[in-house]
């Protein structure tokens, strides 16, 4: 069973505390999906690196959030290989207040850009479309807070989500990894 996402920012927000590191936990979330979108190396722990630059000024993190940022950097890749479209931003649940949410989108949107900037040199030399999505993005991480909790105010931060959503899967599909074809699966190869 998933674990709910307050549980995730939760715990996140405790191991974050703990370590003195002033993030929030979906600007931690947005790096790493930046980075990875961004096409960071997968394998190893050769993406750790580029998250300590952004999270704790290159230095390693203490055991217990570098657990959990582990688990979320493998559910993370997971869920953006999904055939399914299995991922979602790490973000507060709807029982929270909308400006809450609408603030955590901002957050998390302005941590992506910037985990995607770092990693990939070349994203004014992405598909045009790619390029849209980056720039629509920029706009959204300066969404205003100040909203009102209203039905319109919360159909406008669904559609925003699900734009954020598809961009990120967009530049993962750009600069992520090739995907690979299990034993069996060569097209070219005809039984």
């Amino acid at each position: 069973m998933a674990t709910p996402p307050s549980l995730r920012i939760d715990s996140l927000k405790i191991a974050l505390d703990a370590a003195e590191i002033g993030q929030h936990p979906v600007e931690v979330h947005g790096a790493l999906v930046g980075l990875i979108c961004g096409g960071v190396e997968q394998t190893g722990d050769l993406w750790i690196k580029p998250l300590f630059d952004l999270m704790n000024d290159g230095q390693p993190l203490p055991a217990p959030l570098h657990q959990l940022v582990c688990e979320l950097f493998q559910d993370s890749v997971a869920r953006l290989g999904d055939f399914e479209f299995g991922f979602m931003p790490l973000l507060p649940e709807e029982e929270e207040p909308l400006s809450q949410r609408v603030e955590a989108l901002s957050l998390w949107t302005q941590s992506f850009l910037t985990g995607i900037a770092i990693i990939q040199p070349k994203l004014n030399k992405a598909s045009a479309e790619v390029r849209e999505v980056i720039k629509d993005l920029a706009e959204i991480a300066q969404v205003e807070f100040d909203v009102a909790d209203d039905e319109e105010s919360e159909t406008a931060y669904i559609e925003l989500l699900e734009f954020v959503r598809i961009a990120a899967i967009m530049c993962y599909s750009e600069f992520g990894p090739e995907p690979s074809h299990g034993e069996g699966d060569d097209p070219a190869v005809i039984h």
